[in-house]
């Protein structure tokens, strides 16, 4: 049974429909990288996905269970939202930290919330608070952060604050992590160390979905492409074959733009 299955997902702003019947399965392991132009619809597809946006039609299941059906008012209700977010660590582009915290507690502070509100917590704070410390000091370790647990993001470069950002979202166990353009906001000498972290990531056998314009990534970490352009899949297949040797004109048009080879 596929871990993520998406179907018809639309979603519109005013006048403008930005999702147009999006439909994809995931199994668990995959990476799905999705690629396109700024506007395609990817960064709202992966809003979409993690409730911050509602659909305006279509359907999302994880593992089988039904999280939003648009013809299904009971799976749209307003209280369930940060249940059904759970599901999906996202990383942004920007890194999002809290200034005010340190790296350690910056991948701390959601677990902590969420344990509050269990019987556990309440019988024993320290135990769970100690749990929770131990297994945020091995996500940092597991980024290659382990001499930075105590500095603010601030005494942080870029490509250390993205990866605080994906223990972070590691953190709270997701069964699909989502990056959104995770080196976008770095510069060329800090992306690589951003991108091995997501390499291993995929070693782990992680599910992954990566909006990316590193396009050589892609196809050597991706077990499926998505291009996406005016808000739909244009075309969906092997990274190789996507990237490689495209058969849609809008993708052979976009790869060209994309390598300055026009």
């Amino acid at each position: 049974m596929a871990i993520l299955e998406v179907s018809n997902i639309r979603k519109s702003f005013g006048n403008v429909e930005v999702l147009k019947d999006i439909s994809f399965t995931m199994e668990k392991g995959e990476a799905l990288s999705i690629i396109g132009s700024s506007g395609s619809g990817k960064t709202t597809l992966l809003r979409c996905l993690n409730f911050l946006e509602r659909p305006d039609g279509g359907s999302i299941r994880v593992n089988g269970e039904k999280l939003f059906d648009a013809a299904d008012a009971a799976t749209q209700r307003d209280k369930e939202v940060r249940r059904k977010r759970l599901h999906f660590g996202l990383v942004f582009q920007s890194f999002n930290l809290f200034p005010q915290y340190t790296a350690l507690k910056n991948v701390m502070l959601a677990v902590e919330l969420l344990a509050k509100e269990t019987p556990e917590y309440k019988a024993d704070k320290r135990a769970v608070r100690e749990r929770i410390e131990a297994e945020a000091r091995a996500l940092l370790e597991q980024v290659g952060l382990q001499n930075r647990m105590q500095n603010y993001p601030w005494q942080l470069s870029g490509g250390q604050q993205q990866r605080v950002a994906i223990a972070r979202a590691l953190a709270l166990k997701p069964d699909i992590l989502c990056f959104d353009e995770p080196t976008s906001a770095l510069d060329p000498e800090l992306t690589g160390e951003v991108l091995r972290v997501i390499r291993s990531l995929k070693t782990d056998e992680r599910t992954m979905i990566i909006v990316t314009h590193e396009m050589e990534f892609a196809r050597d970490v991706s077990d499926q492409v998505i291009f996406m352009d005016g808000g739909v899949i244009v075309e969906q297949g092997d990274p190789a074959e996507i990237i490689n040797n495209p058969k849609e004109e809008r993708t052979i048009q976009f790869l060209r733009r994309f390598s300055g080879n026009e």
